[in-house]
């Protein structure tokens, strides 16, 4: 397996490439802003030929450079119905908090150009592409769309898990923008629980972490771990230290 990383101009959003091996066809994961000037040199430096666009969920921070590099290369885009609606309107998922600092940073003269082919995931969907098959998880709580993408191992991990923004290491993503929902992602992280510890989790933004490392030091893991889904749904709790019960 061959995974390399673009990281964006603009709220270090991580761009994975992934590959069966260096050389070889590959997959674009979440391409941010600026990761379409990025793209090309590292392309060539891997010697690596895109197939296709994935994308985790639908949030400007993971899709602004979808339509430039789907229209260069002619690449089918992937994406989660729920979150269709974000490429068409992007600031719709940003919510009063975020839109105005993507605004800031695309300035008055930006405008949005939706891509054209846009193919849907499903959960349990197996994708047959660039030489990988990647399973499909629908997770919803960061929004509506999210999804993992799941992958096969090899002597550094016995499998690999795209989460996006479902999941960082020691913690999630935010569930208080447009569609959102904290009993969802604790829904949805029940699902990384029963993966095997040695699963690397390829995460959106920050370091990447592993099943077994967040199964005990990320404290929604624990409270998706306790939680049967009904009640109140359960909210942080200050002071939380790794490895204590919730």
């Amino acid at each position: 397996m061959f995974i390399t990383t673009v990281v964006a101009d603009a709220f270090a959003t991580k761009c994975y490439l992934v590959a069966a091996a260096e050389g070889a066809d590959c997959v674009i994961v979440d391409p941010g802003y600026g990761v379409a000037d990025q793209l090309d040199p590292v392309l060539k430096r891997h010697g690596l030929t895109p197939r296709a666009v994935l994308l985790t969920h639908g949030h400007l921070d993971h899709t602004y450079s979808v339509t430039a590099i789907e229209a260069a290369h002619r690449l089918p885009v992937y994406l989660h119905p729920a979150d269709h609606s974000m490429l068409i309107d992007p600031f719709s998922g940003l919510g009063d908090e975020f839109g105005p600092q993507f605004a800031r940073v695309l300035g008055p003269e930006w405008a949005w150009r939706q891509p054209h082919d846009v193919r849907a995931l499903g959960d349990g969907d197996l994708l047959a592409l660039a030489e990988l098959e990647l399973r499909v998880d629908h997770t919803p709580g960061h929004t509506p769309g999210s999804v993992m993408f799941n992958l096969p191992g090899d002597r550094r991990a016995e499998s690999y898990c795209l989460v996006g923004d479902t999941l960082y290491a020691g913690t999630i993503g935010r569930t208080d923008m447009p569609g959102g929902s904290r009993a969802q992602t604790l829904t949805s992280l029940r699902g990384l629980l029963r993966k095997a510890d040695r699963t690397v989790l390829l995460t959106g933004h920050g370091e990447d972490t592993t099943v077994g490392r967040e199964r005990v030091e990320n404290q929604f893991m624990v409270q998706a771990a306790a939680w049967d889904g009904t009640g109140e749904t359960p909210q942080t709790i200050m002071g939380w230290r790794p490895g204590q019960r919730v």
